[in-house]
């Protein structure tokens, strides 16, 4: 049996490691990615009913705009708010209102993140055109039979790269905005809906409750003849 040349296995090692750096390209990308928004909006506290973010100093941020290009929708407070703020100088140094932003696409369909998506899958491709390429260098048909599961291997492992970030596409067509008005009337609308449950309910729990002490009517004539006879008291005492 033909003995494996040295060059096959300095290549398929060699493949195996620019696999392992694709992913650790990938995972250094995500962790700076988490790092970063999670340091932009230090403090504040996202309400996905409301699509707004609340500060430290409980007060509203709504969204303003979207960016297309970056994929971030962007939310600001009320100038009115933000510069009467007790740790405004610590907060913002705008006299606009606190600013944050929000990426609508989760990992990797930011800009960003498909960049580094896109480095790390070149890296994939790397690995396995390597040993691929070698195939041809090397003259045993053993080291030619363990580049080609190499690449193979390499291959199969890569492909979640790629799965992911074309599942991922950037649609900026789908995301669904709602100005500060339409979110207004949306919880407009939402705490009349619970005030008539309450209503309904409070008028239930009476019902349930049974009827309570009533009093008997006064007919109408007694009322008059009443009224009458004390007109004439006042009369023969004047």
């Amino acid at each position: 049996m033909s003995a494996i040349e040295l060059s096959g296995w300095l290549a398929g090692g060699y493949s195996l490691v620019l696999l392992l750096v694709a992913y650790g390209i990938d995972l250094l990308a995500r962790r700076a990615h988490a790092f970063n928004e999670e340091h932009q909006t230090s403090g504040f506290t996202y309400h996905e009913d409301h699509d707004a973010w609340l500060c430290p100093e409980d007060q509203w941020l709504w969204p303003q705009s979207f960016d297309p290009e970056n994929r971030v929708m962007r939310y600001r407070g009320r100038p009115s708010v933000c510069n009467a703020c007790p740790v405004k100088d610590s907060c913002t140094t705008t006299d606009d209102g606190r600013e944050l932003g929000r990426a609508v696409d989760s990992w990797p369909s930011s800009e960003s993140a498909r960049f580094h998506r896109g480095i790390a899958c070149a890296v994939a491709v790397l690995a396995v055109l390597f040993p691929v390429a070698t195939i041809l260098a090397v003259e045993q048909w053993t080291s030619q039979l363990l580049l080609l599961g190499v690449g193979l291997l390499v291959a199969l492992g890569g492909l979640p790269l790629w799965s992911h970030l074309r599942r991922s596409p950037v649609d900026p067509e789908g995301v669904l905005f709602r100005s500060l008005d339409e979110n207004l009337e949306e919880r407009t609308a939402a705490l009349e809906t619970l005030q008539r449950r309450r209503t309904t309910y409070g008028s239930d729990r009476r019902a349930d409750d049974g009827p309570g002490p009533t009093l008997a009517p006064v007919p109408l004539e007694l009322g008059r003849t009443r009224y009458a006879s004390d007109r004439r008291e006042v009369r023969e005492d004047a």
